[in-house]
């Protein structure tokens, strides 16, 4: 059973002032959901599974299933802000949906195979998808999941420093926890972050980052959703407050309920949050193109 691309694309990406998910970037206006895409056929996943709001539907198809019909099913997952289907039968305002371990739970009635998880709005590389998908394939388990971990030093930006998950992994390669870093950076050769206090700290040359790329069989739907329950009733008066993934990861490996394993990538990550990234994006993507990585054209 081939595994699945789970997309996470229902975010109406308030910084960057339109919907970056179906912006293009690519030489011929790609966008970067079109090279994870890619990227994941080559790799051997056999569906791709957008998760977004309702109301992009039209817009997901329009842009997608042209280019995708006959190279990979296409399915989509309704994020929503209605929580009676989890057994919560309270209205709770709120100006975004409930996050990103959320949003993997509102595909729990769809996806019957392994898969994994990414962000619509990340470039993760081929490498990362190939190891994922040999994982999913051989080595996952519904007490074994995984993450992708990437070299910190290639998920930095040129423009100051950047907020990353750093993973403490065992010594058999197995996550034991994610540490927020809020600002990382490249200092006089080295990587460092910097606490609030205004003290900075090296970072080990070999520390792995979570970019929000895992690996799950369907088990997590069932493990995950007394957490997602316990957050709400916890949170209902937070409006701000978002179940993300990492608290599921963490609150599984506290429970010796599953692993996950850290699988290590060369790939270089990156990414847009604000309209000042896009020009960035492009030269990325048209330095990959050019050395040979992507054809010009990824859609023939």
């Amino acid at each position: 059973m081939k595994p699945t691309l789970l997309i996470l694309a229902a975010g109406m990406a308030s910084r960057y002032g339109s919907m970056k998910q179906v912006d293009g970037f690519g030489p011929n206006n790609e966008t970067i959901i079109d090279y994870s895409i890619y990227d994941a056929i080559r790799a051997g996943f056999g569906k791709v599974s957008f998760i977004i709001r309702e109301e992009f539907l039209d817009s997901f198809k329009s842009i997608f299933e042209p280019k995708l019909k006959g190279k990979i099913e296409v399915d989509y997952v309704f994020q929503s802000y209605d929580l009676t289907p989890f057994g919560i039968n309270k209205t709770i305002e709120r100006q975004k949906p409930w996050g990103t371990g959320h949003a993997v739970l509102a595909a729990r009635n769809q996806v019957k195979e392994p898969f994994c998880v990414i962000n619509a709005d990340d470039f993760y590389g081929y490498d990362a998808f190939d190891k994922m998908a040999k994982f999913l394939t051989n080595e996952v388990r519904d007490d074994y999941y995984s993450l992708m971990g990437y070299e910190v030093d290639k998920t930095l930006s040129e423009y100051g420093a950047v907020s990353r998950g750093i993973c403490k992994v065992s010594s058999s390669g197995s996550l034991e926890e994610i540490n927020e870093r809020t600002k990382v950076y490249a200092k006089d050769g080295q990587i460092v972050y910097e606490e609030e206090n205004g003290q900075v700290y090296p970072l080990h040359q070999d520390a792995r980052a979570s970019m929000n790329f895992w690996g799950f069989t369907p088990a997590i739907f069932a493990q995950s959703e007394p957490m997602f329950k316990r957050f709400v009733e916890a949170n209902e008066n937070n409006p701000k407050a978002e179940f993300f993934i990492p608290l599921m990861a963490e609150q599984l490996v506290e429970a010796s309920e599953a692993d996950f394993k850290v699988i290590p990538t060369s790939s270089k990550w990156f990414g847009v949050t604000y309209k000042e990234d896009k020009p960035i994006v492009q030269k990325s993507l048209q330095e990959l193109v050019a050395s040979g990585a992507y054809p010009e054209k990824l859609w023939i």
